[in-house]
């Protein structure tokens, strides 16, 4: 048994008064028409805060939304995790800091990190139609210290490693392709299969509200699974009224679970 799963990584772009008309309040209606439209099965948010994970739960009635803020009180920005409710059974569900100390709320790494703790989320599913469980992992790694990044690069994949079952990797990585950051994913095989990036042909993804004339490409889909990256594409936000739907693209990737 089989089943194609449909991953999006999503920055939301947290709530900000500075974006001016592209504050979250005015942006919700384009998120949630992107979500009915191209109807991932899982999603990775990135840059959710307290309020805007609220309005994920309240607003995806279809979806199981889960996941804690990065602060010591487990409230700030997460990285929620959002998946179809009639298709996946949850079995786990875990909360780490990047850092030496992953238990600690708010814990860092320190050295070239900036003052923002990092975190990931993961969940092990298991589609109603496939033989096995995988693990679906979301993260937002530091947008200051490339240390820092690497770093939680190696223990995201560590982490992986000890679980001994195939996965999904979405986040916004804040590092461009060739990076060590990014080949760090790539350079395990913590099952034996090869770790490939979905989004290896796609272009760049942040442009910060159409400033950017070229966008950079900094949020990715990495995955040991069954998965063609001539199928992953990067979702079109064109502004509306000068509104747009984050000030990233999301992505889209496919998957097979087994």
């Amino acid at each position: 048994m089989s089943a194609k799963i449909k991953v999006f990584t999503f920055n939301l772009r947290v709530e900000a008064k500075v974006d001016g008309i592209n504050t979250f309040s005015n942006r919700r209606g384009r998120i949630l028409d992107t979500i009915k439209e191209y109807s991932p099965d899982i999603i990775g948010f990135q840059e959710a805060n307290d309020n805007m994970r609220e309005w994920l739960i309240d607003s995806l009635s279809d979806y199981t939304v889960v996941g804690c803020g990065r602060l010591a009180d487990w409230r700030g920005e997460s990285t929620v995790l959002a998946f179809k409710k009639h298709m996946f059974e949850m079995i786990s569900l875990e909360n780490h800091w990047l850092s030496a100390t992953p238990d600690i709320p708010a814990s860092t790494f320190g050295g070239d990190q900036s003052n923002c703790p990092r975190i990931f989320t993961a969940v092990c599913l298991k589609h109603r139609e496939a033989s096995a469980p995988f693990i679906f992992l979301n993260t937002h790694l530091d947008h200051k210290g490339a240390t820092a990044r690497l770093l939680g690069a190696v223990e995201i994949m560590q982490y992986l490693s000890g679980k001994g079952l195939h996965f999904v990797v979405t986040g916004d990585m804040n590092a461009l392709p060739g990076t060590a950051e990014i080949v760090a994913f790539t350079s395990f095989a913590p099952c034996g299969r090869p770790v490939i990036d979905a989004t290896e042909k796609l272009g760049g993804t942040f442009h910060a509200f159409g400033q950017r004339a070229v966008p950079t490409k900094i949020d990715y889909i990495f995955t040991d699974m069954p998965c063609d990256p001539d199928e992953s594409f990067i979702v079109p936000n064109e502004p509306i009224d000068g509104i747009y739907i984050t000030d990233h693209c999301p992505v889209c990737s496919y998957v097979t679970a087994e």
